[in-house]
Formats: structure tokens, sequence, C-alpha cells
């Protein structure tokens, strides 16, 4: 698995590229707009949530610790801490381009957008559609799973 982060001081975003098995998924930070942005390998589709505390923390230590002519960054860690969350996707709630950001607007590129919220984990009958694993500077790695929620 390779994974590379890139900052856009001026956008205020961090866009993480990972890659496995020559497929790769991209999570972008958009501290200006206060969202997610997941767009997973080989899907017709991109998934948002509203930024919460902790992903402010992970942005700005990130975009703190680049440098401002850099174009990106490979990050490395040794003592990680790992932990999963899930993200349950709400099929019936499709995102209004005009109410993200460009960042948000050319990663998704026209595709249908939807919003996607944490979740303790998915029941039984639920279906887990795909993790994305992504680790910060800060020594914490999170795999981030969807599932769908029923409407």
């Amino acid at each position: 698995m390779n994974q590379s982060a890139v900052t856009d001081r001026t956008r205020n975003t961090v866009t993480y590229r990972v890659t496995s098995r020559n497929q790769t998924s991209v999570v972008l930070f958009d501290s200006k707009h206060s969202l997610v942005c997941y767009r997973a390998a080989g899907e017709r589709s991109c998934f948002l949530r509203k930024m919460d505390g902790h992903d402010f923390e992970n942005i700005q230590s990130i975009l703190n610790m680049s440098d401002p002519k850099d174009e990106g960054i490979l990050l490395q860690h040794n003592r990680t801490r790992f932990y999963r969350e899930f993200l349950g996707i709400l099929g019936s709630r499709k995102v209004n381009y005009e109410l993200v950001g460009e960042a948000v607007q050319m990663l998704c590129d026209q595709l249908p957008m939807y919003w996607v919220k944490k979740s303790e984990g998915p029941a039984r009958q639920r279906l887990i559609y795909l993790c994305i694993d992504i680790c910060f500077p800060n020594n914490i790695c999170v795999s981030v799973c969807f599932y769908y929620l029923p409407d």
C-alpha cells in the first residue's frame, strides 16, 4: 500500500491518495468548507461528511508540517495508533454541487455525491461497501469503512 498527501494552503485542503493493488482511493479534507470527501477506487460516486474536531487537528498538523513550496509529502510512521471508523451512506440524500467548494467539485468531477454519517458499526444485515486506510502525521491511522444505511 502506498500513501501520499498533498497540501494546498490557499484552499486549506489536504488530499490523501491511497494506492493498493493498482487502485487509488482519494480522501480530501477541505477545512475551508468543513468537509471530508471520499472517492473510492473504481466507484462512480463520491461521499461527503462534515469535519469534526479530530479532522481539524489532523489536517492542521499536516498543514503546519508542510513547506509552502512542497507539492506533497509522503507519510511514514513508526509508533502508530490505529482505529476504525464506520460511515453509513445515506443513499437518498444527494449533495448539491453548489454547496461544496471547488476542491470537492474537481475531485468528484460531476459524479453523484452522497452524504455519509459516522455510526457505531454495521448491523448484520447491512453490507460493508469498502474500507480505506489513512495515516496522519501524528501517528494515527484510520480505517474508514462504508456501508449503506436503510433509508
